[in-house]
């Protein structure tokens, strides 16, 4: 699970749904990052991929990738045990 706190306030920002989540593609994911000036981005490396999730005006996105990404310098990174992504 991602910690209490960083959940709380992604999904405090997706406009009061739980339940939503924007899947992109890893290349959309890092466009998304360039945009923003200090992003909170949470990181779960899977046996097989890597993890993203952050949130971008009020929407929170994810995707997965076989590689890892490169991630800003101005990122604020969260490393989680894991994550529980809605169907």
């Amino acid at each position: 699970m991602i910690p209490g706190i960083v959940a709380g306030q992604i999904v405090a920002q997706s406009r009061g749904s739980s339940s939503l989540l924007v899947r992109v593609g890893p290349e959309e994911f890092s466009k998304l990052l360039s945009r923003m000036k200090e992003p909170l981005v949470v990181v779960v490396e899977g046996d097989n991929y890597y993890h993203y999730l952050t949130s971008y005006k009020g929407l929170p996105f994810y995707t997965k990738s076989a590689e890892q990404l490169r991630l800003p310098g101005g990122a604020e990174v969260v490393n989680a045990e894991g994550m529980s992504i809605p169907d």
